[in-house]
C-alpha cells in the first residue's frame, strides 16, 4: 500500500511565511479605537459621517468646531489615531487622511423607568464602540505605481 505524500507544506510554515511578508509590507495605516463609549450609536454616526475622506487637518477643525458631545469624543479617537501613524510606524501627519470611520453598537445598560399605576419601562442607555483609520496618502500613491 502506498503512502500519500503530502504536496502542500504544514500549516506552521504557511502561518510563518504570512507573517513574514507582512512584516516585509510598508506599514500605510494607523487606526485607533475607543470601546464602550456611553454615547448613543446614531448620534455619534451623525459626527462621525462628516470626516469620512476628509484630510486630518480639515478633520480635526471640523471636529472643534462642532457643538455636539460626540465630537468631543471623535476628536480624541481621531488625535490618537494620528499619534500612532506618527509614533508607531512613522507617517508624516500632514499627508495622512481619514479613510475609514465608523461607530459600532456596544452593550446597553437596562434601567427600569417607573411608570404610572405601578407599571415600569426599560430605559436602554447605549454605548458604541467608535474606530477611526488614518492613510498616509502620498506612500499610498508609491505603492499604487
Amino acid at each position: 500500500m502506498e503512502e500519500k505524500v503530502q504536496s502542500r507544506p504544514k500549516r506552521s510554515i504557511l502561518h510563518r511565511t504570512r507573517k513574514q511578508e507582512e512584516a516585509s509590507r510598508p506599514v500605510i495605516e494607523a487606526r485607533a479605537v475607543a470601546r464602550y463609549v456611553r454615547i448613543s450609536p446614531f448620534k455619534a454616526r451623525a459626527v462621525i459621517n462628516a470626516i469620512r475622506g476628509k484630510s486630518v487637518t480639515e478633520a480635526q477643525a471640523i471636529l472643534q468646531f462642532s457643538s455636539k458631545k460626540a465630537a468631543r469624543i471623535i476628536l480624541k479617537v481621531l488625535n490618537s489615531a494620528i499619534a500612532n501613524a506618527q509614533n508607531n510606524h512613522g507617517l508624516n501627519p500632514e499627508s495622512l487622511y481619514v479613510s475609514q470611520c465608523y461607530v459600532d453598537e456596544g452593550p446597553r445598560l437596562k434601567r427600569l423607568w417607573p411608570r404610572g399605576r405601578g407599571r415600569a419601562d426599560i430605559l436602554l442607555k447605549r454605548m458604541s464602540h467608535i474606530t477611526v483609520v488614518v492613510r498616509d496618502k502620498s506612500k499610498e500613491r508609491e505603492l499604487s505605481q
